[in-house]
């Protein structure tokens, strides 16, 4: 089976082209050349003959037969009277010459031209039409293809250089590009490239993202899993009273409850490691805090919550990060500080809200201030995930600020948690 041609090259298509165009306005202008070609012979024998004859003769003299001669060229006395007269012309139909009559000494003279001479001059000069045509064809064909070549060769690098990217997926512009729509094509390729290295580094996190759960998921569910199994063994196969039982099975429900609170932080890390801009929208801060405080209120109702000094502050962030941010904190406070009252402020400090969370509780050590933030860890013996803090830094961090741990006037714990309240930060882990 014949392999299929590939498409003609772009320089091969414009010396074509160069050619095909020369081509026809040579055929052109040949048509006209070769219509006006026996009249120009002619007016070119009309004019050597006028020369001729306004010429001063020399004196002519006689041949050994008797017949006066003269040796050409020879000219004939200007004759004014009669050369209104003359025209150029065949003296009788099918005479093979061309002529003209002028007056010497009142005698009619006629200087004649052969037809053979005007016709090889015309003959001559389409001959010259066709070599000058066929080499402005070839001349154009090769001018064509030399200045494609030139404008094709920027085309060709940015060929070389994108068969030839590696991972910084970036090209470089000409420095003197022959023509501007070769930049414009190096800017429209390093747009998709860029666009496509944003889109792979996601996916890159993304899937750095999944192994993190994974791993994270099997390590901190396998003990609490482990001793659920241990329970339920022991319901199974041991005859207990009503209170073991009893006693048994809430601490069933409490592991379960401590996975599922695992289970859920690990998930929202893992959908702010995932967050783009697309996620991003105008949020009322204030609004925000009421939500989550009334909510909170109802969950504790022996803990007093206040959040009266809130600024009215708009910006563009996560919603469901922001309300994790003030529902962690308040939940650490009351699970891990025994906070009894929590204070909430919010408002502006240049271009970034700060957010503080201020609580009565047992405080943190200095030592601990900052391993708090990490994930997993825990600063007491009280059950929990170790992932509340951590949320709370990460959500900080995805909207352009920071979470830091202080001492409260209260007496328990200061958080405080700033906002850049202008555009989305950069995705980060």
């Amino acid at each position: 089976m014949p392999r299929p041609r590939g498409p003609v090259s772009l320089r091969a298509r414009v010396a074509l082209a160069s050619a095909a165009t020369a081509a026809v306005v040579v055929a052109g202008m040949s048509v006209v050349l070769f219509a006006i070609a026996p009249t120009d012979a002619a007016s070119q024998a009309g004019r050597v003959i006028s020369a001729i004859a306004l010429t001063p003769a020399t004196p002519a003299r006689p041949d050994p037969s008797g017949y006066t001669t003269s040796p050409l060229p020879t000219t004939l006395p200007d004759v004014p009277a009669v050369l209104p007269d003359t025209a150029i012309s065949r003296a009788t139909p099918g005479s093979p010459e061309y002529s003209r009559t002028v007056a010497v000494n009142g005698n009619p003279v006629a200087v004649t031209v052969p037809n053979d001479v005007v016709s090889d001059s015309a003959a001559q000069q389409r001959i010259r039409i066709v070599g000058i045509g066929a080499a402005g064809v070839a001349l154009a064909a090769l001018l064509g293809w030399y200045f494609a070549h030139r404008a094709v060769v920027p085309l060709r690098r940015l060929t070389v250089a994108t068969a030839g990217l590696g991972e910084g997926l970036a090209l470089e512009t000409p420095r003197h590009p022959v023509a501007s729509e070769t930049t414009e094509l190096a800017a429209a390729m390093n747009t998709m490239l860029g666009r496509i290295a944003t889109e792979r580094r996601h996916t890159g996190e993304a899937l750095v993202t999944a192994r993190d759960f994974a791993a994270t998921a099997a390590h901190e569910l396998r003990t609490p899993l482990t001793a659920m199994r241990t329970d339920l063994q022991v319901l199974r196969s041991m005859p207990l009273s009503d209170a073991e039982r009893a006693e048994i099975l809430d601490e069933v429900l409490t592991t379960q409850s401590s996975l599922e609170s695992t289970l859920y932080a690990l998930e929202r890390l893992a959908v702010g490691d995932l967050t783009t801009e697309s996620d991003w929208e105008d949020i009322d801060l204030g609004q925000v805090i009421d939500q989550v405080v009334d909510d909170a209120r109802r969950a504790n109702p022996g803990v007093t919550i206040v959040a009266e000094e809130v600024e009215p502050i708009r910006l563009r962030g996560l919603a469901a990060g922001l309300r994790s941010v003030v529902d962690n904190a308040v939940t650490n406070a009351v699970r891990h500080g025994a906070a009894a009252r929590i204070e909430i402020t919010a408002g502006r400090e240049g271009d970034h809200a700060v957010l503080t969370i201020d609580d009565d509780g047992r405080g943190i050590p200095a030592a601990d201030r900052e391993r708090v933030f990490e994930r997993f860890y825990r600063a007491s013996e009280t059950p929990g995930s170790g992932l509340g803090l951590a949320l709370v830094a990460q959500q900080a961090r995805l909207h352009g600020g920071t979470a830091t741990i202080g001492e409260s006037p209260t007496g328990g714990v200061r958080l405080r948690v700033t906002l850049s309240c202008g555009r989305a930060a950069p995705r980060s882990r």
